[in-house]
């Protein structure tokens, strides 16, 4: 989409500088991108909402990039209230100030827009976009990101015919300012009300095909609480692409895809010229939540008819064996940083492990979330902003422990602190009945084991330590563990925090302080010249234009 200049000289200058330095280094191309960002009604489950809109759509307009590509995107804030976008997925190399999340980047005001520069380094994959204020990402404002190979990078699989985004997620009635409310009351929320695919309810969303050939679908949970169950009726699935993974080419008749998470498959229209059931449903819930979509062939004769396919529902053990089996393509090429040699992962010593537990309970009589005892506050001034310009009193470096305290829930602005290019363990520990899903901003992990019981050092003798899936989302099974391997070579500050929204919004999250000593822009780009500064940031400069 062409980007609009208009009565915003601030916006031309940079817009021309960017273009200009391009031209003169060589630099990779640039990708701009103009979106407005508004109120309206929309009708997903069949009653009026108010929905978040971009340049009118619901959900908003796919991200296409090439790895390495610079993408300029000037959002317009026409809200009535501050609002964000964060990149799920996109790591923000060197550049923790673009990552849209409140602990590193000023809201929007309303009426007022920011340019969110952007680099998909060493990238490729499916991702999304979310709004990441308030309870906003109840409304909607998010859409897929895809990153396609370089054109010379050999990719481990045929060009599929086409490539389709589907947003799955679980959805409610309210609107979002109820659900809000309701949890600023210190109340739970309702169990969800429906399931949406590409935010469209039952038989809406379709997919046309054509038989004989294959297609790529890049699945994504933008939901806010709920793991679920993905399959196409008579159609098997080849697993091909995890956050940016290549991955075992592993077929699947259904797909655990848990809140958080982004997959990519492929499928071949191999049957009968007709209509067949895409389904999606909730996973370890009651009761179970189930919609459909339509996988259409182009030459069809016939339309969806009778039951559509079940699928697992409570079983546990089926989903852990699944998500065993998602291991790394390590013959595949792909664009990679290569940290400390960081891909023989298994040969590197780590040097210090984080034990993380999350737990719910009630503070001044209302329900709060946390991990490691610490449910987490917002400050009055971005951490990330606070850090730049050493704003004393916003956070403390220390503020959570690295292992669970056993304590009670209480409130502080939790901030853990990290050394740069350190090699490191985290143990996600589960002793809640419900499955948690992680994600952590400005980094793929390894995922190296999960089982359940309690994570014990001897744990790590089940490790996988050859082919373990790089992704920046896991979950984490009931009364179970998840233990990953991160190399922390991305300097900033990065938010790890639950999946299951209403949690997140309540506590259930902290920031990585990852730190070097060395000020330099081989560590870490500078603060953005356009970056807005707010709470006690306001007023002071950034950098000359």
């Amino acid at each position: 989409m062409q980007l609009s200049l208009a009565g915003d000289p601030f916006r031309a200058f940079l817009c021309l500088a960017i273009c200009l330095s391009a031209i003169v280094r060589g630099e990779d191309p640039y990708r701009f991108f103009n979106w407005n960002v508004t109120y309206g009604d929309i009708y997903p489950l069949g009653v009026r909402q108010q929905g978040i809109l971009i340049n009118g759509q619901f959900p908003g307009p796919d991200i296409y990039s090439v790895t390495n590509d610079n993408l300029i995107i000037n959002v317009f804030n026409s809200l009535p209230e501050p609002f964000l976008i964060s990149w799920n997925g996109v790591q923000q190399r060197r550049n923790s100030y673009e990552d849209g999340v409140y602990g590193t980047t000023c809201p929007i005001p309303p009426g007022k827009n920011f340019t969110y520069i952007l680099q998909v380094k060493d990238q490729i994959g499916s991702f999304y976009y979310f709004p990441s204020l308030a309870f906003h990402k109840a409304a909607g404002g998010f859409g897929g990101i895809r990153i396609l190979s370089r054109p010379l990078i050999p990719v481990p699989f045929p060009t599929p015919a086409g490539d389709y985004t589907v947003l799955i997620g679980d959805w409610y009635k309210a609107n979002h300012t109820t659900l809000k409310a309701t949890l600023d009351r210190g109340k739970k929320l309702h169990f969800p009300d429906g399931i949406l695919i590409n935010g469209r309810g039952p038989n809406a969303a379709w997919f046309t095909v054509e038989q004989g050939k294959t297609y790529r679908l890049r699945i994504s949970n933008v939901g806010l609480q709920n793991s679920l169950n993905f399959r196409i009726q008579n159609h098997k699935m080849t697993l091909v692409e995890v956050e940016g993974t290549h991955t075992l080419q592993t077929t699947y008749s259904s797909l655990d895809v848990h809140v958080g998470q982004s997959y990519s498959v492929l499928i071949t229209a191999d049957q009968a010229p007709q209509d067949y059931y895409i389904v999606v449903s909730t996973r370890f819930t009651n009761p179970v939540l189930t919609t459909t979509g339509v996988l259409h062939y182009s030459n069809s004769a016939k339309s969806v008819s009778g039951p559509p396919p079940g699928g697992p529902t409570i079983q546990v053990d089926w989903s852990l064996n699944q998500a065993r089996s998602i291991r790394t393509n390590l013959t595949a090429s792909g664009p990679r940083p290569n940290p400390q040699g960081s891909y023989h992962y298994g040969m590197i010593n780590t040097s210090r492990t984080i034990r993380l537990a999350n737990s719910a309970g009630l503070i001044n009589g209302k329900q709060r979330y946390g991990v490691n005892s610490v449910s987490f506050i917002p400050a009055d001034t971005p951490l990330k902003i606070a850090d730049y310009f050493k704003i004393g009193g916003v956070f403390r470096v220390g503020s959570i422990s690295d292992n669970p305290t056993g304590g009670g829930l209480y409130l502080d602005t939790s901030v853990m602190g990290a050394d740069f290019r350190a090699f490191i363990e985290i143990v996600f520990e589960n002793n809640e009945d419900i499955l948690q899903s992680w994600h952590l901003d400005g980094y793929s992990f390894f995922v190296v084991g999960m089982d359940g019981g309690a994570w014990t050092p001897a744990s790590r003798n089940q490790y996988n330590l050859r082919d373990a899936v790089s992704r920046c989302t896991t979950q984490v099974y009931p009364n179970s563990w998840t233990a990953i391997y991160l190399a922390l070579d991305n300097v900033g500050m990065w938010n790890l925090r639950s999946e299951f929204w209403a949690r997140q919004y309540l506590g259930q999250q902290f920031y990585l302080r990852v730190y070097s000593p060395v000020n330099s822009i081989r560590d870490e780009f500078p603060i953005p010249k356009n970056a807005l500064l707010c709470g006690r940031a306001s007023g002071r400069r950034t950098r000359p234009l």
